[in-house]
């Protein structure tokens, strides 16, 4: 056992910065985003239904603010931006740090002046609020100090950092509810902020100390001038993810919510490999049309989509399991919403395939579009179907409104590519249209299995035997879509 500890550890020593650094933000992603489920089973034994519900309202509602408060600085536009402005870093970092924390400031002092019509309008007290503009303050920072690191390789301190906050996190809210039972969604949420004000929070002032400076013109400019056309996609975006929640509270009842929260953060466990493989994915397509080298991008576009449809189909399998660890009984009816909002995380990775085209080129107005639409589709589609299908029916338009999200998205690329790119050909439809019909197909058929256990049971037994033969083709699968951003 010891020699092949060795002989791994020599092996992972002889790897690229670049592998190892994917590698790590890899594990950094699933530490981020993962304390959320990791955290999930506790929380709802903890909090009834009803708490819950409010609760998942709550992050919905600060996704929304997010966009107004921030503009999604640390985003598309700070990554650009290392590029744009490499020989003076340290002081673009330090500049976007200001000009965050002056909205975040702006907007604190108009909530103050307002803060009886915006309790309201949110239906939150005063505390919870002021909690939020923490949690998004420094979220920001950990997003502008987080993708500088990902920028530079440098994964160690950012493993240190994301590994303290994971696990003071879920712990702060915990130990809060625990303290103050009579208040327990507000101490869940002071849990979350206090853990980020103590792990992010001293990260702006690095990065301030390190820029030596707060204000700079050009990059205010430059920053707001990219951003604020993308409002309407960012905003847009947070409401496809999260208006469903908002709108059973507001129609049903505030436990029908948690139900649906509870199935939508299982069946975004995908989004993990998502948010992953995305980061290593998008510097190199980028990287693929501008060398025009289209065939390499198709064959890994169409291996990615594989690769994150047979993750997304493994949570519908796994389903009543799933649910079984994270919730009690209460949360039973959950596992019916899990196999398609699971499967909306699959078109929430394959847009990005034809996404980037529209960044690549600068396209704000196609990508505000789509997105528009998709999140105005949801609306729409949601009030019809929950009012006369009952929640339940959220799923298959959050699944629905995804797949014409993706669509919308290709279409756009398919429009930058006759004019843009003498009318090339990336991906052929034939072979996009192949891989996403088999996904549905199978995850509705895995659905049907949740009353016939023998057959569930036969197929998990099949996916080990599967996974055991075919495990070293596995692994050099996910090796090869590490080394990508390499080349």
């Amino acid at each position: 056992m010891n020699v092949k500890c060795r002989n791994l550890l020599n092996e992972y020593k002889k790897l690229p910065v670049q592998i190892k650094a994917a590698l790590w933000f890899f594990i950094c992603t699933v530490m981020q985003k993962g304390v959320t489920i990791i955290s999930t089973p506790i929380f709802t034994r903890l909090l009834s239904t009803e708490e819950y519900g409010i609760y998942s309202v709550f992050n919905s509602w600060m996704g929304i603010i997010i966009c107004f408060v921030t503009l999604n600085l640390y985003s598309g536009v700070y990554t650009q931006g290392l590029v744009k402005f490499d020989s003076c870093r340290n002081k673009f970092s330090a500049a976007m740090q200001g000009l965050m924390l002056s909205l975040v400031i702006l907007w604190f002092a108009l909530y103050i002046i307002l803060k009886n019509r915006f309790n309201q309008l949110f239906s939150l007290t005063t505390w919870q609020m002021i909690a939020m503009f923490l949690i998004i303050w420094t979220n920001g920072v950990f997003g502008f100090w987080s993708n500088e690191q990902r920028f530079e390789y440098q994964y160690r301190k950012l493993v240190s950092v994301t590994l303290a906050e994971s696990v003071l996190q879920p712990l702060l809210s915990i130990l809060l509810m625990i303290l103050f039972p009579m208040s327990k969604v507000s101490a869940c949420i002071f849990g979350i902020a206090f853990a980020g004000v103590l792990c992010y929070g001293w990260l702006c002032v690095v990065q301030l100390k390190k820029g030596r400076c707060f204000f700079a013109g050009d990059i205010w400019k430059y920053a707001l001038n990219f951003s604020i056309p993308l409002i309407p996609h960012y905003l847009s975006q947070i409401a496809l993810n999260g208006a469903d929640k908002i709108m059973i509270k507001e129609m049903v009842n505030e436990t029908a919510a948690g139900i649906y929260s509870l199935a939508y953060t299982v069946s975004r466990l995908g989004t993990l490999f998502n948010n992953a493989l995305l980061q290593t994915l998008t510097p190199w397509i980028y990287k693929k049309i501008k060398e025009e080298k289209f065939e390499d991008l198709a064959f890994i576009a169409y291996l990615a989509l594989v690769f994150i449809g047979s993750v997304n189909l493994l949570t519908v399998l796994f389903a009543p399991e799933i649910i079984r660890i994270f919730a009690p009984e209460a949360y039973g009816d959950s596992v019916w919403l899990i196999p398609p909002v699971a499967m909306s995380v699959f078109f929430m990775f394959a847009y990005n395939l034809f996404a980037a085209f529209e960044f690549y080129y600068g396209k704000a107005k196609y990508i505000s579009t789509a997105t528009v639409i998709g999140a105005g589709l949801n609306i729409v589609l949601n009030y019809f179907f929950i009012k006369n299908f009952g929640y339940m029916a959220a799923g298959y338009t959050t699944l629905f409104c995804y797949m014409i999200f993706a669509y919308l998205h290709y279409r756009f690329m398919k429009k930058i590519c006759r004019e843009l790119m003498n009318n090339v050909l990336v991906y052929k439809p034939k072979i996009l249209l192949s891989i996403v019909s088999v996904f549905l197909v199978a995850g509705f058929l895995l659905m049907f299995t949740y009353r016939f256990n023998g057959i569930r049971y036969s197929l998990i037994a099949l996916f080990i035997v599967f996974a055991i033969i075919f495990r070293k083709k596995i692994a050099g699968i996910i090796e090869y879509m590490l080394r990508l951003r390499k080349y």
